[in-house]
Formats: structure tokens, sequence, C-alpha cells
């Protein structure tokens, strides 16, 4: 994200077609030490906005910058609803076709949303602790809800239209959007500024994500072990930082390298296998063990009091998440590691 500020704020984009960008993607992904460059850069940036502090150095930017993210996707769904295959990419989203929905499909649409609410992670709690005494938490979680439900559909609204224009495969991942936006501002008039424009604020949104997931380990660090925020941040930053490293030569150097793991998985290289532990098994078993401890080992009385809702809203809760919630995750759980088969 960040090198493509700059590639399209120096107009390298201009005058390509889909497939120069794809081609722009791969070879920047190929270059284990300008992938390594940004890596760290990013990193930097994440440790001195961690450090200043969730009220201080992000509540601040996210207040002006993600606003400003809404608006310019907005811009762009006007651009690809005119340009794009608008109907073609409302079908691909809108259009269901049962016969492909099992149970991995089941999984993955778990697992994205574990990942893309930040559930059993830590995150919700950290942030959550920032929270006014008055606020009303079942109000505040719909809120979040409905806005990333709502993010994500206009950013598919944007995307899928300019993928069938340009012949892409809608399937190929998380590149896709480093393939077709760069297609799209191409054809914009002054192009080049608002493609910079939103890498700029998606690399914010990215900078916020992963505050978001550090949050808790500085905070168990400070409490623990005295240890101040910016050391904090500064520490498991670093850590960060190396573990990604891996997954930077995941792309190039180490493309080669795969193993495999028994009831799991085979023949994946180490981003794939990091993906795959930490959106199939961490994060749904976190939420398990979250849900278990707010249902069964909490008071009532606290998580009555914390939510602060109407009896019958508390009492369905209270029974979904005590009874229903585990026994889902658990047979989903059972079915990434292969015991039972949905």
């Amino acid at each position: 994200v960040l090198a493509y500020i700059f590639k399209s704020g120096s107009g390298a984009f201009a005058g390509a077609d889909a497939e120069l960008v794809k081609n722009l993607c791969g070879g920047l992904a190929g270059a284990w030490q300008a992938t390594a460059f940004w890596h760290t850069l990013f990193m930097a940036l994440t440790v001195i906005v961690g450090a200043q502090g969730v009220e201080r150095g992000l509540e601040k930017a996210v207040t002006a910058m993600v606003p400003a993210l809404v608006g310019l996707l907005l811009v762009l769904l006007g651009y690809s609803a005119a340009t794009g295959e608008f109907e073609m990419g409302v079908r691909f989203m809108f259009e269901p076709d049962w016969s492909k929905v099992d149970g991995g499909t089941v999984l993955a649409a778990l697992g994205q949303a574990f990942f893309t609410l930040s559930i059993g992670m830590g995150c919700v709690m950290a942030y959550g602790a920032y929270l006014p005494q008055e606020t009303s938490i079942p109000i505040t979680s719909l809120a979040v809800v409905t806005a990333d439900t709502s993010i994500a559909i206009l950013s598919g609204l944007v995307i899928f239209p300019i993928v069938f224009a340009n012949g892409l495969d809608p399937g190929s991942g998380p590149g896709l959007i480093f393939r077709t936006l760069p297609a799209a501002f191409v054809g914009m008039s002054g192009g080049a500024v608002f493609g910079a424009l939103f890498f700029i604020l998606l690399a914010f949104a990215a900078v916020t994500s992963i505050i978001a997931i550090i949050a808790p380990i500085v905070a168990y660090a400070e409490g623990k072990w005295g240890m101040t925020r910016r050391n904090g941040c500064i520490v498991f930053g670093t850590l960060a930082w190396a573990i990604g490293l891996a997954t930077v030569l995941s792309f190039n150097l180490w493309a080669d390298y795969t193993w495999s793991v028994p009831f799991l998985f085979k023949d994946k290289n180490f981003f794939d296998t990091l993906d795959f532990v930490t959106a199939n098994l961490m994060l749904p078993l976190g939420g398990l063990f979250i849900a278990i401890f707010a249902s069964w080992l909490m008071k009532e009385s606290s998580t009555r009091d914390e939510l602060n809702t109407h009896n019958i809203i508390y009492r369905v809760w209270y029974f979904l998440v005590k009874y229903i919630t585990p026994i889902a995750v658990i047979i989903v759980f059972l079915n990434v590691i292969g015991i039972i088969e949905l």
C-alpha cells in the first residue's frame, strides 16, 4: 500500500492496461528488498502512532481520515458505475448460488467475520476499555457491524465492476485491489492525485488495524511487567516486524519452501500457513474462549450491568453466547481439523 502511494502519485500507472498493472504488482512482491523496506516503514509508523496512545494518537486521526476514505470510495463508486461492468459486478455479489455453499464456505465466512470485526484477538476488549461508562454496548456493537458490512459492500461494488471490465479473475485474492483500482485511477481525470490519496488513506486504515492488534499486548505488558507504552510498542512492534519479514520472503526467496501439518494443511509456505492458522484456528478459538469466559465464568450480574439493555434482549444474548456460540464454533473448528465434515 505504501509503495502504491508513490507509484500512483508519480504517474507510474499512466497509460497502463490491466496486464501491465498486474505485472507491476507481481514485480513488487518479487523484489524482497523493496518490500522489506516498505514493511519496515509501515511498522515504524505503527510504533510511532501506537506510542501516542489510543486517545491522543489514534482517535484524533481516525475522526478525520476514515470519513475521507469513505468519501473517496463513494467517488470511486460513481466511476465504477459509469465505466465498469456494474450490472455484472452486482450479480456476482448478490445473486445466490447455493450449490457452492458448503462447510468450507461457512468456515471462510466465519473466519472473515472474526477477522474483519477483530473478534477473538483482544482488540474489542482493548477498545472497549476506553468507552465512557454511559456508552451502550449493544448499540455500539450494532453500529460497528453495520458500518463494517456497509463498507465491505461498498468496496465490492467499487472493485468487482472494474474487475470484470478489465477481464480479471474476481477470485484472485487480496492482491485484487492492487490490480483493479490502479486501472480505475488511470481512466479518471486527476487519477494520479486520487490514486495517491486513496492509498494514503488505505495505509492509514492498515496502521489503525495493526495498532488495534498490538494494543492488548502492550496493555498486558504495562499491567503485568510495568513496561511503558512506548517501550511496549517498540518491543512488540519489533517482534511483529521480524515475523513480517518471513511473510515478505514467502513471495520471493522462500516461495518454494512449503510444509504440511497432518489433519490441517499441506504444501503451504510461511505466509499461507500464518494466514490459515490465525484466521481459521486462532481467531475461532479466541472467540470460543471469550464466549465461555463471559457466559460461564463471569457473574451474570456483571454482564447484565455492562450490557445495560432490556431483559428480553439480554436473555437472548446470554442464551446465544452460553450455548449456541460455543457449539457452533466447536463444530466449525472440528471441521477445520478434519474430525467432522460439514
